[in-house]
């Protein structure tokens, strides 16, 4: 079991209140992810649950409280896809993935074979191979997007956590990243808290979703409860149609507030 409960979690960063009382639970090979407009506190939620900034309220992992695990076993339990993460100068692609092995690894130990070919393994599902031996710091926007994600899942733990992990990538690469993480929750029973802002891929690939504003939850549940237009309209100050295809699922689309319709044209 790898479930993640965060009751009455609250952040506060230089005197402000950036994630306030949020409680929810995610079950075991479920995805829950994050939405909301800019600075509404998604990134410093995920933040807190990976142990990365301090915060009041609970945080359980497995009905252990975040607080009571060591650096190397919450390294073990959870994988942080960060929005920003450094590229270290000087460092291969196939070393950087190989950092993910690093909770299994003792101290001033080596890495084993068992750690190249799980490191390796990711490469290639990322079809990042060909790179490997390339610095990350000659990697694009996309690439290195991918480079992270290899080293995440190299960690192999139960809980991946990903902030904006289709930002830098084409429609091409963002659909096969999101297809992945969602085979490996059917594989491992992998469970998974994302913060996105397409809200369309966020519909399509989680089982709920949770609207933050301001640091407070303001709504929960399914895509269809969630993403309808009054609510993105009230959040987002966005006018959006809401279109539900039997393939495509639930999917917003965009429209100019001061759109027409031509006079040969006829309004759906």
């Amino acid at each position: 079991m790898t479930d993640i409960a965060l009751a009455n979690v609250s952040v506060t960063l230089l005197g402000a209140r950036v994630v306030d009382g949020v409680s929810a639970q995610v079950p075991t090979g479920s995805w829950m992810s994050l939405i909301g407009p800019n600075g509404a506190g998604k990134t410093t939620l995920l933040r807190a649950v990976a142990g990365g900034v301090a915060h009041e309220g609970r945080i359980e992992f497995d009905g252990t409280e975040l607080r009571n695990t060591g650096t190397r076993e919450r390294a073990r339990a959870i994988a942080l896809v960060p929005q920003q993460p450094e590229r270290p100068e000087g460092t291969r692609v196939l070393d950087y993935v190989l950092l993910g092995r690093s909770p299994y690894i003792p101290y001033l130990g080596m890495e084993r074979p068992d750690d190249l070919a799980i490191a390796h393994a990711q490469l290639d599902r990322l079809e990042l191979s060909s790179l490997a031996r390339r610095s990350v710091t000659t990697l694009s926007g996309g690439e290195f997007q991918r480079a992270v994600l290899a080293r995440a899942l190299a960690q192999q733990a139960p809980v991946l956590l990903l902030d904006e992990p289709t930002s830098s990538l084409d429609l091409g690469h963002a659909q096969h990243v999101l297809e992945l993480v969602d085979e490996l929750r059917a594989e491992r029973g992998l469970t998974v808290i994302s913060a996105l802002h397409d809200l369309t891929l966020a519909g399509q690939f989680s089982d709920e979703l949770v609207l933050l504003v301001d640091g407070r939850v303001v709504a929960r549940g399914a895509t269809d409860a969630v993403l309808t237009a009054p609510l993105i309209a009230t959040h987002y100050q966005a006018n959006v149609r809401v279109v539900t295809d039997d393939v495509a699922g639930t999917v917003l689309v965009p429209v100019r507030s001061d759109a027409r319709t031509p006079p040969h044209e006829t309004a759906v």
